[in-house]
């Protein structure tokens, strides 16, 4: 049984970046496959950025694409997002979570296919 922690969320204005990170602890976090996802008031839970188990594919909402970086640190056990030219639009909580039955090569980008999430982070963007 996986435990995710995200931490790094915070007020930033429009225009700033944030590194979120996402801790994993308690199982092999080189079999899991990794993804970034974020939920706004009254909306739905939506991928932002996904990554295979080896680190090889990456996936982007388009939204994320050009803005936002995925990255896994296996010494760490640790996933990274890293958030730049951020909008008022990306306020949101941003949740981390791990798919089980990664290959590699592979990634995940609906909520369906996770079965751990950390407790989310809320990042804000002023304008």
């Amino acid at each position: 049984q996986a435990q995710l922690l995200e931490s790094g969320g915070g007020l930033v204005q429009a225009g700033g970046s944030l590194r979120l990170s996402c801790a994993v602890s308690g199982g092999t976090f080189s079999v899991y496959a990794m993804g970034w996802f974020r939920q706004a008031p009254g909306q739905e839970r939506e991928i932002v950025a996904a990554i295979s188990r080896d680190g090889g594919t990456t996936y982007y909402a388009a939204d994320s694409q050009g803005r936002f970086t995925i990255s896994r640190d296996g010494a760490k056990n640790t996933v990274y997002l890293q958030m730049n030219s951020l909008k008022p639009e990306d306020t949101a909580v941003y949740y981390c979570a791990a798919s089980r039955t990664g290959y590699d090569g592979t990634y995940y980008s609906d909520v369906e296919e996770y079965h751990y999430w950390g407790q989310g982070t809320q990042v804000t963007v002023s304008s």
